[in-house]
């Protein structure tokens, strides 16, 4: 495997005026690796994309795309990379398949035997003749990806490629993202769910405005975060928090119920015991997890008090 990395940003800073929107932000992505910029709306996340795919210009700091920088390579700095920046966008009145020879045809002509292939890969092609205009949100982040894969790049970035899907579309995205990352291919994708960072990314970058507050590997972060919290509801919510504190559980009183944090055999513990001493549990749901605590925490603190 080539040591050059997929993209290296070092630095990088863009301003509109009095608003930092990137700052100093140091991104390293490894050829095959899944990397993640988590963050939450206007954390930064889209604005670095912009700057990969050349379409902004930092105003100061370094990028480089496999070695290929904007200023020395030109549009070259963009050969084996594909992807979209916000949500694809297509001809509604022609069809899928019309959509993408039309795409091929701008970029040098791909085979019909390749359009068929990416039609396959992202499960479209059983819906190619029909109109993208009856497609569903999902169905166009699909077809969005397999635009993307008609250039057989070595690099895929990918902007929000699960936001406004349900959960089935979700389900869909990240076995396609899954997919070609087994097959070899770097992807580089922004999101504002931890969740979904988590189960398919190597590592990955956390921003909060425009400062990347966390950067590192998935495993990593697990090992700083916190005892995942549970939701609790009793018939009698001050006893229940009585019982958590002795065993050394931290307790927040929420408006109906109390959120407990701490090992999960300790809740286990604790609910034995309440329902022991003759209190009715109502409720008990992960209120969220540990990484999403993490998350939470590196996002909506100061940025740099994690760095």
């Amino acid at each position: 495997m080539s040591d050059v990395l997929a993209v290296d940003a070092v630095d990088l800073t863009k301003t509109y005026g009095a608003l930092t929107a990137v700052d100093r932000l140091s991104v390293r992505v490894g050829p095959g690796e899944v990397y993640g910029v988590l963050g939450p709306n206007g954390a930064g996340k889209t604005t670095f994309l912009r700057m990969l795919f050349g379409l902004i210009r930092p105003d100061s700091g370094r990028l480089s795309v496999f070695g290929r920088t904007w200023a020395t390579d030109g549009v070259r700095a963009l050969d084996g990379v594909a992807g979209f920046v916000e949500s694809p966008k297509f001809y509604p009145g022609l069809s899928g398949l019309r959509n993408l020879q039309l795409l091929a045809g701008l970029d040098g002509g791909p085979s019909r035997s390749r359009i068929d292939e990416v039609l396959e890969t992202v499960d479209l092609r059983d819906r190619a003749r029909d109109k993208v205009g009856g497609y569903s949100f999902g169905m166009r982040q699909r077809l969005g990806v397999a635009a993307s894969l008609l250039r057989d790049p070595k690099l895929m970035v990918l902007d929000e490629p699960a936001n406004g899907l349900d959960p089935a579309g979700i389900r869909d995205m990240r076995a396609l993202v899954k997919r070609l990352a087994a097959g070899g291919l770097t992807v580089l994708l922004s999101s504002h769910d931890m969740g979904e960072v988590e189960e398919i990314c190597d590592d990955v970058a956390i921003m909060r405005t425009g400062k990347v507050v966390y950067h590192g590997s998935i495993a990593a972060l697990r090992k700083q975060a916190p005892e995942q919290a549970h939701r609790i509801r009793t018939t009698d919510d001050e006893h229940a928090a009585h019982l958590a504190t002795i065993r050394g559980l931290e307790v927040e009183h929420l408006d109906d119920g109390l959120a407990v944090r701490g090992p999960q055999e300790e809740i286990d513990a604790l609910v034995t015991k309440v329902i022991g001493e003759g209190v009715a549990l109502r409720e008990l749901a992960l209120r969220e997890t540990p990484l999403e605590s993490l998350f939470f925490m590196l996002t909506e603190t100061p940025a740099g008090a994690h760095r």
